[in-house]
């Protein structure tokens, strides 16, 4: 028998704190910074997001998604052999030990089932679906938690006004399992290091002290730049090697970063707006997290429903790039 993996849950969270345009541009002014909720709506569609509290974590992020997750899919945390984990902001720096790992533990898992984190920021997670399907499909792993966390308004530096007000926090998950009926149907990943520069929190550590910027910087037109080129590409990629067609995709859910990207890689694929799943007005851009909470609001809304073909795609810090289809 031909094994697939198929995902039979998903699952979101957002942090209580939520903050509006409105909210931020009086945070920011108190500084001396200027910026309004038209300045930030019009260059990325941004209205809202959501701030972790300080005694929140990615793992606490993750953890609660993960058990909505489980629960639509009708799993125990003992049933999962596999927990992969997508964050750029990881409880402990370094990654050390993995989210994953800590997610293990709060979950309650005592089944020694593997778990470890990837990190390809904001491709996290489409990164992580691809590298779980691929297990499931390999006989090692039956049962996968894959789930994209942050909290990433611990490294934003607010009084940068470029990147300050696009990103939130939040976390999304979903549960794949061994099936004999085709669920991922094709999956594409990318990095080009050439562009490591334009995208990232230049950080290092020395002596237990960070030397440099623990904050995230952006070169925001080269991202742009690049983002709307790789998007198209990748996604007929993942068409092309499923056999497929633009027209045959019911949703796409791509990563939301940037509402102006989002609306160019639909148009050029010749998708209508009506077809593309948005929440980066609410959330921000959520990095790994923002693919599988989107995915998640639109299942349980009833948009996205059973037998349906979904597109997912995104773009992050690497250069990283990736794209999955998936039959529901």
């Amino acid at each position: 028998m031909t094994l697939y993996s198929k995902i039979i849950g998903t699952g979101s969270y957002l942090p209580a704190k939520r903050v509006s345009n409105g909210d931020l541009t009086e945070q920011l002014a108190a500084k001396g910074i200027e910026t309004s909720d038209e300045w930030i709506v019009s260059r990325s569609g941004i209205s809202n997001r959501h701030y972790a509290a300080p005694d929140e974590l990615s793992s606490d992020l993750a953890v609660a998604a993960a058990r909505q997750a489980l629960e639509m899919a009708g799993k125990h945390a003992e049933e999962i052999d596999l927990v992969i984990v997508a964050s750029s902001t990881p409880d402990f720096h370094g990654s050390f030990p993995s989210t994953a790992c800590i997610v293990q533990r709060k979950l309650g898992m005592h089944n020694n089932s593997a778990a470890f984190d990837v990190q390809a920021v904001c491709s996290g997670f489409v990164y992580a679906v691809s590298v779980a399907d691929a297990f499931i499909k390999s006989g090692a792993h039956k049962n996968v938690l894959v789930i994209g966390a942050e909290v990433f308004s611990r490294i934003l530096d607010f009084n940068d006004r470029t990147t300050c007000v696009l990103f939130g926090d939040g976390a999304g998950a979903i549960v794949l399992t061994a099936s004999d009926e085709p669920g991922i149907l094709s999956t594409k990943l990318h990095a080009d290091g050439r562009y490591s520069d334009i995208l990232s929190v230049p950080g290092t550590l020395a002596g237990g002290v960070i030397a440099g910027s623990g904050f995230l910087y952006m070169d925001g037109p080269a991202v742009f730049k690049l983002a709307v080129t790789v998007l198209e590409q990748v996604a007929k990629e993942v068409l092309e090697h499923a056999g497929m067609t633009a027209g045959q995709v019911d949703w796409l859910v791509p990563h939301q970063a940037n509402i102006r990207i989002m609306k160019s890689t639909a148009k050029k694929l010749g998708l209508p707006l009506g077809k593309m799943v948005v929440t980066v007005d609410q959330h921000g851009n959520t990095s790994a997290a923002s693919i599988p909470l989107a995915l998640d609001i639109a299942v349980r809304d009833g948009r996205i429903k059973a037998g349906e073909t979904v597109m997912m795609e995104g773009v992050g810090g690497g250069f990283t790039w990736g794209a999955v289809l998936v039959r529901m």
